[in-house]
């Protein structure tokens, strides 16, 4: 039986697999290779690298740190998990591996605006597609934004991205739904509001293009503000509380409800941040080896 299962090769998972390995634990990380940071061109605000780093190249790196102290990376997906006595069991095709701890790592999936999967990543590579103004809300300073969503989520994020930028448009999937409140702050801050369904997504040049009712819009950069989905599904089957949008309950530990079962980065509730979920991996870490010497001193 491994001392923990780690679920998700993302930061949080493969900070965890580093801080674990070194704690000379026998680990095991599943990584399915869907980590939100691997669509990431390029981010300039992780610190350390002050000409910024591709998401691939930072979890290259963080694969071949945790690999140097003895992580077993697996690239394969878990289907299932389910408690145990002693621990936990995850399915993995038609196997199961056993461990005494799960750190869940699993993060999330944006949701995507209505537009063709090449033209999308192409946008994405290129900086017409963002989806984290807290992450690159600098890159688009004095730009032309549009925002593509409406209702709370939509406005807020419209009103951050205002603070980057005077040039900002609300664009709705359908028809707005906003409250009168919401209404008043948008038009103190100067943001446009458009009615949707957007068609016709093109590249051009420097550009994302598409067409509204109202006719043609053109921008530098846009963002999708259409919220995203936990992934949870293992945690939650497993007997693990979460809040109804599906984010893990966790505790300053980032212990679950479930005893032995912990969850890092995005699928827990927090900040979306790769500095975010590297800390809440590190904190993870630590507790699941203090718990398993508690239970079994891991004198060497």
């Amino acid at each position: 039986m491994d001392d923990c299962i780690i679920i998700g090769g993302g930061p949080a998972g493969l900070t965890a697999a580093i801080y674990l390995s070194r704690y000379h634990l026998k680990i095991r990380l599943f990584d399915c290779g869907s980590s939100r940071a691997a669509l990431i061109p390029c981010t300039h605000n992780h610190a350390g690298y002050p000409e910024g780093i591709s998401g691939l190249d930072l979890l290259a790196a963080m694969r071949t740190q945790a690999e140097k102290y003895g992580t077993v990376r697996e690239a394969a997906k878990v289907t299932r998990l389910r408690p145990i006595e002693g621990g936990f069991a995850a399915r993995i095709g038609e196997r199961e591996v056993r461990a005494r701890s799960v750190l869940l790592a699993t993060g999330v999936i944006n949701h995507r605006p209505p537009m063709p999967d090449d033209l999308h990543d192409a946008a994405l590579a290129r900086g017409q597609i963002r989806y984290c103004p807290v992450c690159d809300g600098y890159e688009v300073t004095d730009r032309r934004v549009g925002v593509y969503g409406t209702g709370e989520h939509g406005a807020r994020e419209a009103l951050f991205i205002r603070s980057f930028t005077q040039d900002v448009t609300l664009i709705a999937p359908d028809r707005h739904d906003l409250p009168a409140e919401q209404i008043a702050q948008l038009d103190a801050a100067g943001v446009a509001r458009v009615e949707g369904p957007a068609t016709d997504w093109k590249l051009e040049k420097d550009q994302i293009l598409l067409t509204t009712p109202t006719g043609p819009l053109a921008f530098d950069s846009l963002y999708p503000a259409l919220g995203s989905h936990i992934r949870s599904e293992l945690a939650i089957e497993a007997g693990a509380r979460a809040d109804d949008s599906g984010c893990l309950e966790v505790d300053d530990h980032q212990r679950t409800s479930l005893p032995g079962l912990f969850a890092a980065g995005d699928v827990a509730k927090g900040l979306d941040q790769i500095s975010h979920a590297m800390g809440e991996a590190g904190v993870a870490a630590t507790t699941i080896r203090n718990m398993l010497n508690a239970e079994a001193p891991l004198w060497r």
